[in-house]
């Protein structure tokens, strides 16, 4: 392959198993998958990535050394990698998920955690045998000096482990959470932070969402490598090599977004909400559920809220999309339960015979959430600590009639739309619950001026864009 190899946990595409034994294929991966699929599939691309299911597992062993027939579904050829499920759930779960992932955003609960004991060791070798996995597709399939563009933190050690099989390729690297500064990221086990940082330092280019990850890149490799670090020219050099750092923030491709919110799956959701809702004002929120979302926090704020301003009884409903995620790890489950507990308390406390005053939908449906974001009134968006956050710039580019953003400080995307948002501190439910009236009543003019701002700021780097410019970084 030539051109463009990218190495991603997820593919663009996964396969389910019929009762008689048939594959079905459809678009798979999540937010950032979909994203990158759509940009490479006009590019001379070999995506690379690994079996998630029986269905993929079956057909990568039906294929041509794992090479996937996806003719039709517009997402260029598929290598899908068929790693032992035991060694995937290992790296995937426990290192990637509930190691680095609690690193990155910070939510260690460390009087209880982590515990860095043998079972640990176990799980790390898969890591890096997951890791080398890829690292050996991918040099097994690239031509001379072709560019790798590898994804995220499931794959910190690719970068390393292919550059000594295959020292003629470009290689990028490309972060799509926060990166811990080193205080905390010194809570890895030295030897294991030092493998990260130095496989991540492999690749030729380092990419991350914002100024503020990559420097708490740059720390990690000065403070625990003792690696040089040249803050003007964003560089790390490292054992005589030498790794530029790029920030690219990851925007929305306007146009597309808003013709999908158009077609009759999504109006027909939008008139059974107009239904739920009537003429009440709408507060919007749209998420996984995942710790790092806060969602928990965001429903209390809206308990405050209600609480202190009995005027807007009747008046507004909050429809919370709270969809499903890594519900195989015990403290998701967990942190489902707790969100269904207090919308459970807000309904009890507030809800009267013709209003109910939440709305918690805990299934996935895309095209509901499309809906929702064109009909929001406000849009929360309060996380722990994020990447960027792409619904912050989906929201005003889907709005109707201009919706007011109330966002956390802490996700990416506020480096961008921190000046027309309402911006809080994710743990201060009191001053979260107070931006909600905020947003509820700004007045119109100002609200539809800084949704139109937003919109602009959030489809400023499109992903084509954001592609193009990682691929120019590479020469």
């Amino acid at each position: 392959m030539s051109a463009i190899l990218v190495a991603a946990n997820r593919g663009p595409v996964s396969f389910s198993l019929a009762e008689d034994g048939s594959l079905n294929m459809r678009r798979g991966g999540g937010g950032m998958v979909s994203g990158l699929a759509s940009v490479a599939k006009d590019t001379d691309v070999l995506w690379v990535c690994a079996a998630l299911s029986d269905g993929d597992r079956s057909a990568v062993r039906r294929s041509l050394n794992g090479r996937l027939d996806t003719a039709g579904y517009e997402t260029g050829p598929v290598l899908m990698l068929d790693i032992p499920p035991v060694t995937f759930h290992r790296a995937y779960n426990a290192i990637a998920n509930s190691t680095l992932w609690f690193v990155n955003h910070l939510l260690y609960d460390t009087p209880n955690s982590p515990h860095f004991d043998s079972q640990f060791r176990r799980d790390w070798a898969s890591y890096e045998e997951y890791n080398s996995a890829f690292a050996s597709a991918l040099a097994a399939n690239a031509d001379p000096g072709a560019r790798v563009m590898i994804q995220d933190y499931h794959l910190t050690l690719a970068p390393v482990l292919l550059r000594e099989i295959r020292p003629d390729l470009r290689i990028a690297h490309f972060s799509h959470t926060p990166w811990a500064p080193p205080e905390y990221f010194a809570l890895l086990p030295a030897d294991v932070g030092r493998a990260v940082l130095t496989g991540v330092l492999g690749a030729d280019h380092a990419g991350f969402l914002t100024r503020r990850w990559a420097d708490a890149f740059m720390s990690c490799c000065e403070v625990l490598l003792g690696a040089e670090v040249d803050r003007e020219r964003r560089t790390v050099t490292w054992e005589g090599r030498t790794t530029d750092i790029g920030v690219h923030a990851l925007g929305v491709d306007g146009p597309a977004l808003i013709e999908r919110a158009r077609e009759a799956d999504v109006e027909a959701r939008v008139e059974s909400l107009r239904d739920q809702v009537g003429d009440r004002s709408l507060i919007v929120r749209v998420d996984r559920t995942e710790l790092s979302k806060n969602i928990v926090r965001g429903l209390a704020a809206y308990r405050e809220f209600l609480a202190t301003h009995p005027e807007w009884h009747g008046r507004v409903v909050h429809l919370a999309l709270a969809y499903p995620s890594r519900h195989d790890l015990p403290e998701y489950r967990e942190y489902m339960a707790s969100v269904q507990r207090l919308a459970k308390e807000i309904e009890d406390e507030f809800a009267t015979e013709d209003w109910n005053p939440l709305i918690l939908n805990v299934f996935d449906d895309y095209p509901r959430s499309l809906a929702a974001c064109r009909l929001a009134d406000v849009l929360l968006v309060n996380p722990i600590r994020d990447g960027m956050n792409l619904v912050a710039k989906e929201g005003p580019i889907l709005s109707d009639r201009g919706c007011a953003l109330v966002l956390s400080h802490e996700a990416g995307a506020s480096a961008e739309l921190g000046a027309d948002a309402l911006l809080v501190n994710p743990y201060d439910v009191s001053e979260t619950a107070a931006a909600l009236h905020a947003g509820l009543t700004m007045p119109e003019p100002e609200r539809i001026e800084r949704c139109r701002r937003l919109a602009a700021a959030g489809a400023a780097m499109s992903p084509q864009r954001w592609f193009a410019d990682q691929l120019a970084a590479l020469g």
